[in-house]
């Protein structure tokens, strides 16, 4: 599992965790389709996280 403000960090969508909580806060990422608003949501093996049109897909290997 990963969370998901260090998830974006982790991909390069951001570079700090405090982007990525306020892209997360002002609703601009999605995961599964749904806007996420929780920074600290778990993300599992398989999930999808839409930002800015581009999807990137869980696989922590």
């Amino acid at each position: 599992m990963i969370k998901l403000d260090q998830f974006l960090k982790f991909m390069g969508v951001t570079s700090t965790g405090g982007q990525a909580k306020l892209m997360i806060i002002d609703g601009a990422v999605k995961v599964n389709g749904t806007v996420e608003t929780r920074r600290g949501r778990k993300l599992v093996l398989g999930d999808k996280v839409t930002v800015e049109g581009k999807t990137f897909e869980v696989n922590l290997e």
